[in-house]
């Protein structure tokens, strides 16, 4: 206690130097905490939204299929097994063909992938009660950066043409029965959906998916001839790698922050030691251990950064919970990136989040006003009294 309190004293009495010390941290509390907030709201929402739109419960790809090589989309089909037809019908699970296409909106020629997925499935959040054919119309829907890029609205007609599984082109016209906004642009950028009946009959792959997805209720094996099946580890890797990218990036400015404001304490101690000579010199002389008086300077440096949790805790709470309750809106370009991101996006302040960020400024703190502390231990009382250091 006595450590404390004239540690205090003495971090009072210096003024306007402590009090920068002190706000510098606090902005690093501040700092650390919302960046990292920022990148895991980042990340929930993201994850939230791919498994509403695209990635569901997991997947199943036919053992051809590759999203990265659009080639391989030629062999990438096979009948739906027993098990898999039975999850498509009781709705557990939603099969998905694909296959290349071209669409030819106001004359101009785009290359899509065209996909058929079951009409009227709930695994996906894609409006696919709009798919119901009417009439001798063929509905499809699209989302609103295609439908942007391509100057599409609803009700118009588009030609599309395809190859089938002979290898022979045909084409028919689609109507654009519905635009949906998704936040993930793997189901929207250059994506045209139409029923899977329909894409099949179409294709000349009748019964037959390349991608099935399954809903929370599903239950199917393991392991299914002909079939890999990709969890979410595998389907978040890309959106994984983006967040740990940013992440990093953004660490960069905070602890740049945070090692000036480490920085200005270490500077401090050195200073504080100089000046204060005959005072450690005296403290050692009434009876107080070298370790003692080491401790005393130890515990005035670090008191830097309790002060600057309480004085972030002043103006950061308020700050950063309105900022989690209102989002923060991303730039225009984002979609660019290729992963889910949401107009706003709301940050996640985690109590393992804040904790850690006040044990990490806290013992580097620590750490800093301990280093020149030790020079303490090498001091002779009587030249410390004289005012002189050997």
């Amino acid at each position: 206690m006595i450590a404390f309190k004239l540690a205090y004293r003495n971090l009072v009495g210096a003024g306007l130097r402590t009090f920068l010390i002190v706000f510098v941290l606090s902005v690093s509390y501040v700092l650390i905490i919302f960046m990292n907030g920022l990148y895991r709201g980042w990340e929930r929402e993201g994850k939230f939204e791919m498994i509403r739109w695209e990635v569901g419960q997991g997947q199943y790809w036919q053992e051809n299929y590759d999203p990265y090589d659009p080639v391989t989309l030629t062999d990438a089909h096979a009948p739906l097994p027993a098990s898999f037809e039975r999850a498509t019908e009781n709705g557990s699970a939603a099969a998905i063909l694909v296959t290349q296409a071209t669409v030819y909106p106001e004359g101009r020629m785009l290359g899509i992938m065209l996909k058929g997925i079951s009409a009227g499935q709930e695994v996906l959040a894609i409006p696919t009660d709009l798919l119901i054919p009417k009439d001798n119309e063929i509905p499809a829907v699209i989302g609103t950066r295609f439908a942007q890029n391509a100057n599409l609205a609803e009700g118009d007609h588009i030609l599309v043409r395809w190859r089938d599984v002979n290898g022979t082109f045909d084409a028919t016209e689609l109507t654009i029965s519905g635009i949906f906004n998704s936040s993930v642009p793997a189901v929207d950028n250059s994506q045209v959906w139409i029923s899977l009946d329909r894409l099949q009959q179409m294709t000349g792959m009748p019964g037959e998916a390349t991608i099935l997805v399954i809903g929370e209720d599903a239950v199917l094996p393991a392991e299914v001839a002909g079939w890999e099946f990709q969890g979410h580890d595998v389907l978040f890797a890309e959106l994984d790698q983006m967040i740990k990218t940013k992440s990093i990036g953004g660490s960069v400015f905070y602890l740049i922050l945070l090692a000036l404001a480490l920085l200005a304490v270490f500077d401090t101690q050195v200073l504080s030691i100089f000046r204060r000579q005959r005072e450690i010199g005296t403290y050692i002389s009434m009876g107080m251990t070298r370790r003692q008086v080491v401790g005393l300077f130890t515990v005035e440096g670090a008191m830097h950064a309790v002060l600057a949790l309480l004085l972030g805790a002043i103006y950061g709470i308020p700050l950063l919970l309105y900022v989690g309750s209102k989002g923060l809106g991303m730039p225009e370009g984002t979609d660019s990136f290729g992963m889910a991101a949401a107009q706003r996006i709301m940050p996640y302040y985690s109590l393992a989040l804040v904790i850690g960020t006040v044990v990490l400024v806290i013992i580097a703190t620590t750490i800093v006003s301990y280093m020149p502390s030790r020079k303490i231990a090498k001091m002779n009382p009587t030249e410390a009294i004289r005012g002189k250091i050997q």
